[in-house]
């Protein structure tokens, strides 16, 4: 079974607990602190996978990192530990926080743009662009990609908007090149 199905599923179990607790939130905000210590340290996942060191070691290491944080997320990654999980750790988080993106009806997009965006002009595509995708609002991450010459292209999930200047271009290379060929 592949590392990603098994970190979905955690996410998911972790996804209902959290709604039967009426946690979701605060297991959110305890999730994206823990994916950025783990990112920002790789030496944890190293010490986790170390052979040296006793499951127990290893178990109390979590509990003691983490012992501000609510006993379901302390639990889990203990679990995770216990079954030689650890490298989807990461995945599970970022799974979890699809989920509730998902149920908080908001969407993960990528704008490209010529120039850095303002807040406001973020904003303004956020409102434009959620609903045509069936969403209430869009995560936008601005890049910043001279190579569109102008305007904007937009991904969401596997769909491309492409309101940029060269792919404009593109476009109408494709339609004169298929009307030369008739």
């Amino acid at each position: 079974m592949s590392q990603s199905i098994i970190a979905k599923r955690y996410a998911d179990a972790l996804f209902q607990l959290g709604k039967e607790k009426s946690k979701l939130e605060q297991f959110e905000s305890e999730l994206v602190i823990i994916r950025d210590v783990f990112r920002g340290n790789k030496e944890i996942i190293s010490f986790l996978n170390h052979p040296r060191f006793s499951m127990e070691q290893k178990k109390k290491f979590v509990g003691d990192s983490f012992q501000s944080f609510s006993a379901e997320i302390v639990n889990t990654l203990k679990l995770l530990v216990e079954r030689h999980r650890e490298e989807i750790i990461i995945d599970m988080i970022g799974f979890y926080i699809e989920m509730m993106n998902d149920a908080k009806g908001i969407a993960d997009a990528d704008v490209y743009s010529v120039r850095e965006l303002s807040e406001a002009e973020k904003q303004r595509i956020s409102e434009t662009f959620a609903p045509k995708v069936g969403k209430q609002s869009l995560n936008l991450t601005n890049i910043v990609d001279p190579s569109i010459l102008g305007g904007l292209r937009l991904r969401v999930g596997n769909r491309i908007f492409d309101g940029s200047v060269s792919g404009k271009l593109r476009r109408i290379e494709r339609k004169l090149v298929s009307a030369n060929n008739r």
